[in-house]
């Protein structure tokens, strides 16, 4: 809980969590996720990517060199699953999952099972991926990756919830399957939609549950716009429905940058950590969790 400052009459509740690569040099997934809940933290979010092209002239996101992370990962929804194994109350973050590169049918399965040996505790984030060259080796025009996005959430969204599933769409076709299991959580796991590109809010608007920006990018200065609040308070208000959960990625170690996020509407934040053997996660964990201690109070 987070005490503000004497001119804000309100205490915000907010949460915590970690996002690293389980790769195949790192502290193994279950490792991972036993010290995430250990040390009284709420979350473990995973990345995706299923591989890296040898070849991409995409620049990385975040600057520089792309870390040997991103090409030795462990498949997301391994890597959860032995973390769901292991856990009890932990929050299990697909973070995030480029539905892009994975066939709906498939995914909607794993999802689902995910959400049920977990017993419920799946956030599912999702997005549509930076690199170019690793999207159109699965197939996908760059140009079209918002629609093909839509299309594979919205029959995930029919698996999920129909006895017998069908949808019809330009990139994504079937008629009457069926799939169990059907998730914990109904009517499915929150979606959370990635990133702040142009039209993420609408597609937030369209197929969303909360918000996941990336406050660690290039020339960011961890911040996140009043305007940008503003705009998706207003939009949760006019559409009668409770604020929009909100997790930041590349928070800041900092209290009183946390504390701005915390009375800007932000619920939850997640701190990054290096892929890495086990002595250095966990120094880095024990520093995470003595920071939010403190923002605890």
């Amino acid at each position: 809980m987070i005490q503000n400052s004497p001119e804000v009459s309100v205490e915000v509740i907010m949460e915590f969590g970690i996002c690293m690569f389980a790769t195949d040099y790192s502290m193994q997934a279950a490792d991972l996720a036993v010290a995430v809940e250990e040390r009284g933290l709420d979350a473990l979010f995973v990345p995706d990517h299923t591989h890296i092209p040898a070849n991409s002239d995409t620049q990385f996101t975040l600057g520089g060199d792309l870390p040997p992370d991103y090409s030795h990962n462990v498949d997301m929804f391994l890597t959860l699953a032995a973390a769901a194994a292991v856990t009890k109350r932990i929050r299990l973050g697909t973070g995030i999952c480029l539905v892009t590169e994975r066939d709906p049918i498939i995914t909607a399965k794993e999802v689902a099972s995910l959400d049920h040996i977990s017993g419920g505790r799946v956030d599912f984030g999702i997005g549509w991926g930076w690199n170019r060259e690793e999207l159109e080796n699965h197939g996908v025009a760059w140009e079209r990756r918002w629609k093909v996005a839509r299309e594979r959430i919205e029959a995930m969204k029919a698996i999920w919830t129909q006895d017998e599933a069908t949808y019809h769409g330009e990139f994504v076709n079937f008629e009457r399957i069926q799939s169990w299991p059907k998730p914990v959580q109904k009517p499915y796991p929150p979606i959370f939609i990635g990133g702040d590109a142009a039209g993420t809010f609408k597609r937030l608007q369209r197929y969303g549950d909360g918000w996941i920006p990336m406050l660690a990018t290039v020339g960011s200065k961890f911040d996140l716009k009043d305007a940008r609040m503003a705009e998706i308070a207003a939009l949760a208000k006019d559409a009668g429905r409770a604020p929009y959960p909100i997790t930041t990625f590349g928070t800041p170690r900092d209290p009183a940058a946390i504390e701005k996020l915390a009375k800007s509407g932000v619920t939850r934040c997640i701190f990054g950590i290096k892929a890495a053997p086990g002595d250095d996660v966990l120094m880095r964990l024990d520093k995470i969790t003595r920071l939010v201690e403190t923002v605890r109070g």
